[in-house]
């Protein structure tokens, strides 16, 4: 199977569900589950409370993307028009190259328990206990001991802002699970025994999603050839583009507020996948950006830079906290469904697989700045949900977005006057 299809999107939906069904080996219900949604209004009542009904995002296919030598197919729902384009040009850039280069850490996560007030050498008398305190946190989850994970350590924190508490971490080995309810089951069973003690008073017990001992790599290699931008009549070679791509990324680390965008165009792509593969956005989002933050002003999780032999290469390093097993990839068959069509076996592959739509999403991003401008090939996209919202339906609405992009504005109200013009000359040749 290869992840390089030529104008996939441009292929009817049918043709394209064909081709994903044969390259992932998806039998006939599990792709009606991707045109449902994935999931019942019954299983969503066990998802959440108050249920009502079911809310749907597009589920599209990223291509070309090649995964430490492997291709891949990236499932990515998300609302954004460019997104998945965007994400598949790049990777088609990248793969040109070699492929993403990716590794991820093992699953650790912390939960965190605060202890107010504590006594005296309460640190001390804690790091005293750490071998028993680590068999009590893995008594607590024992499944997951018996699977090969569990505790792994523990760390005693205390700063000037921490005020009169100390913050005891104890680190967990999830393996291909989020790992929320584990930590926080660990942190709830071990505080009374850190309590007494430290002769303290156990305040919060919780895990923390700054998940630095949880971190993704990603890398990239692009040959200026990948780069050159031919569109509207205008022409970037690929040196020019490589160079603009670096100007931009040195923009981000001098700026908080340029890299505030610089990472909301990498999160694009990694949300994308996360919602697809039924994991927590939210959790990811809080972790890259107090990851980004963590240095005591806010940067980019990405960076690029230029080799002498002519090749832009790409990093991004940020915390990836999802899971393969448990929580709503246990009960949501259309996730389950997107984890087949990336033939993924950990939690540790598909983090480096979400890295990777990161990193290549950060790349379409500043190739478009630094040549036609963000909006060029956003804008043709955008048309069509315009025209649609106008009331166009059918071979109406790319005839209808053409004109908006060619004369503009794209707007309803041209759309409007553009569908009641096609109207009028439809009527006047009859």
């Amino acid at each position: 199977m290869s992840s390089r299809i030529p104008k996939f999107g441009r292929m009817k939906i049918e043709q394209r569900r064909k081709i994903i069904q044969e390259s992932a080996g998806l039998d006939d219900a599990e792709m009606a589950l991707l045109l449902e949604g994935g999931f019942s209004p019954l299983e969503a009542d066990l998802m959440v409370e108050g249920v009502i009904g079911l809310h749907a995002l597009p589920l599209g296919i990223a291509t070309n993307f090649i995964v430490n030598g492997r291709d891949v197919l990236v499932p990515m729902a998300v609302e954004e028009p460019s997104v998945i384009a965007a994400a598949s040009n790049a990777a088609r850039m990248i793969r040109q190259g070699g492929g993403f280069s990716a590794e991820a850490d093992e699953s650790i996560m912390a939960v965190q328990v605060e202890l107010q007030d504590p006594g005296p050498d309460a640190a001390g008398k804690i790091q005293n206990e750490k071998d028993r305190l680590l068999t009590l946190a893995d008594e607590a989850q024992p499944e997951l001991k018996s699977l090969g994970g569990g505790a792994r350590d523990i760390e005693i924190r205390k700063t000037e802002a921490s005020g009169n508490r100390l913050i005891v971490h104890i680190y967990v080995d999830c393996l291909d699970a989020m790992g929320a309810n584990a930590v926080n089951t660990i942190g709830e069973a071990l505080a009374p025994e850190l309590a007494a003690l430290a002769d303290a008073r156990a305040g919060l017990k919780i895990l923390t999603n700054l998940a630095d001992r949880r971190l993704v790599r990603i890398n990239a290699r692009v040959k200026f050839e990948s780069l050159e931008r031919r569109s509207s009549g205008c022409s970037f070679s690929g040196a020019d583009v490589a160079r603009r791509v670096v100007e931009a990324s040195d923009f981000a680390l001098a700026d908080p507020y340029r890299a505030a965008t610089h990472n909301k165009g990498i999160m694009n792509g990694v949300d994308a996948v996360i919602m697809a593969t039924g994991n927590d956005w939210r959790a990811v989002e809080a972790g890259a950006h107090s990851y980004a933050a963590a240095g005591g002003t806010y940067g980019p999780l990405s960076t690029w830079s230029i080799e002498e032999d002519g090749i832009l290469c790409g990093s991004l390093e940020m915390p990836m906290a999802i899971g393969i097993v448990g929580g709503a990839a246990r009960i949501h068959r259309g996730a389950a469904a997107a984890r087949k069509i990336m033939n993924i076996k950990s939690a540790r592959e598909l983090a480096c697989i979400i890295g990777s739509a990161g990193l290549a999403s950060n790349l379409a991003a500043l190739a478009a700045l630094g040549s036609e401008g963000i909006q060029a090939g956003h804008m043709g996209l955008h048309a069509r949900s315009v025209a649609m919202s106008a009331g166009a339906v059918g071979d109406q609405i790319d005839a209808v977005a053409s004109r908006m992009c060619s004369s503009g504005p794209v707007t309803v109200p041209r759309a409007k006057e553009i569908l009641s013009e096609m109207h009028s000359k439809n009527e006047s040749e009859k």
